[in-house]
């Protein structure tokens, strides 16, 4: 298709230096994206020495900020008339981002977001997913199960109206709220991309606890600045 812009593909990162490769060589086989973008968020393993190797452009933060910090960061600094931010983790299943480009590059919606099909590991008790969705809802009346999908695309003129991108795991649950409270579509894409999951180990349950005290922060926040 003749495609009007430029696409960006933004890769937030932090200690995926043993599949970022993949992730990244599968995202160069989509002709519709023009950029790659890695943003390295203080990782302590060899991830930027990986991806150094790739060309592809590098963010260094030097330390670690948060997710959202680097997506705001990315959002900030490149130029771009869509932009896709796609986790590092997602290996070889990065190349289904194409079904994610395709409807917002022919107009069909604002914003397109990955829906993933049910893990076949149980992580924890979907406290975090019900909280996420309540919370869109809350604020929108809008019912989404892809809140917390890393994997999306934006245009350009959608981003530019939030006024808030919070640091950590809050941003995804952030960028969905104002997107439908500023008028514009958003289209769940159903894929059968793969990333890692959290078990239910003591690991696995301190970083989903993070994840609900971040998320439950943002929604705090956002009500306050309404």
């Amino acid at each position: 298709m003749d495609k009007k812009g430029k696409l960006v593909c933004v890769i937030p990162a932090y200690n995926e230096g043993d599949i970022i490769e993949k992730t990244i060589d599968n995202l160069k086989k989509i002709q519709l994206i023009d950029e790659i973008v890695v943003v390295n968020d203080g990782s302590t393993d060899n991830t930027m020495n990986v991806v150094n190797n790739l060309n592809v452009t590098v963010i260094d933060l030097g330390k670690n900020h948060g997710k959202g910090y680097g997506m705001k960061r990315a959002i900030d600094t490149l130029d771009y008339d869509y932009i896709a931010f796609v986790d590092g983790d997602v290996g070889d299943t990065s190349i289904q981002v194409e079904s994610l480009i395709l409807p917002v590059l022919e107009g069909k919606t604002d914003v397109t977001i990955a829906k993933f099909s049910s893990a076949s590991i149980k992580g924890g008790f979907g406290l975090v997913k019900r909280l996420a969705k309540k919370g869109v809802y809350f604020y929108t009346k809008k019912e989404i199960n892809t809140s917390l999908s890393g994997q999306r695309v934006y245009k350009r003129e959608v981003v530019e109206k939030m006024d808030y991108i919070p640091d950590r795991y809050g941003i995804e649950v952030a960028m969905t709220i104002q997107t439908f409270n500023n008028g514009f579509s958003i289209l769940e894409v159903p894929v059968t991309m793969k990333h890692r999951y959290s078990q239910r180990n003591l690991k696995g349950f301190i970083h989903r606890g993070k994840q609900f005290w971040d998320i439950l922060k943002t929604l705090i926040i956002m009500y306050f600045r309404r």
